[in-house]
């Protein structure tokens, strides 16, 4: 069954959040899942994810924070 990591980098200053998930994404199990708690729509990740082969669903919360999942 797979996993899933979270990844909470609310609260860090650029580029450190994109730093840490591209880090955490290198060390992924095959199957798992990559949960990135964020407080902002981390827009340049996306053409990144696209470029190394990641899915990824975006979902933003009434309190303005977003959960990204990332998976290949």
């Amino acid at each position: 069954m797979a996993g899933e990591i979270t990844l909470d980098v609310r609260g860090l200053e650029p580029p450190e959040p994109l730093v840490k998930v591209l880090s955490a994404l290198e060390t992924l199990p095959p199957g798992d899942r990559l949960r990135m708690v964020h407080n902002r729509e981390p827009f340049p990740l996306y053409g990144i994810l696209q470029e190394d082969g990641y899915q990824y669903r975006t979902e933003a919360f009434a309190d303005g924070h977003v959960e990204i999942i990332i998976w290949r």
